[in-house]
């Protein structure tokens, strides 16, 4: 049992592998596959929710039409597994190069993946991006550091 649940969090950490390197490569049609048709998504850009992959992959497609070039890093993930779900959550930072020449050092974010085992395949089934709030301004918090 310990041993199957390693390799499933080998895969899963693969999955986010591949993750990094589709936003790396610009690969849209690559990073749909990573996720649940389903996906409901709450990620830092407005609305409150963006539900299904084509909404998911609007908001990599503003990225990717901001950025010449996009880095993306994954710090502390740290992962929960069971038999046909699990969960994880990590700092995540996109940083890189703006069309317009500026290079950026981006933001580090909290992020939170739910997966599900669908057809023998992990698939991001939710995630969620955040900055800490400071509450008194009303405003994110986009200067801190893992």
């Amino acid at each position: 049992m310990a041993m199957r649940r390693e390799v499933e969090e080998s895969e899963i950490r693969q999955h986010i592998d591949r993750i990094v390197k589709g936003i790396q490569d610009k690969d849209l049609e690559g990073l749909k596959q990573l996720y649940a048709t389903d996906v409901v998504s709450f990620d830092v850009e407005p609305p409150l929710a963006h539900v299904g992959t084509a909404a998911k992959m609007k908001n990599w497609e503003r990225v990717f039409t901001t950025f010449e070039d996009v880095t993306y890093e994954v710090r502390d993930l740290r992962l929960t597994v069971g038999d046909d779900v699990a969960f994880g959550h990590f700092f995540g930072r996109l940083s890189g190069t703006l069309k317009n020449g500026t290079a950026t050092n981006g933001m580090w974010v909290r992020g939170t993946l739910c997966l599900r085992k669908i057809d023998g395949n992990w698939l991001i089934a939710h995630d969620q991006v955040s900055v800490p709030l400071d509450i008194a301004t009303g405003k994110g918090m986009t200067d801190l550091q893992p």
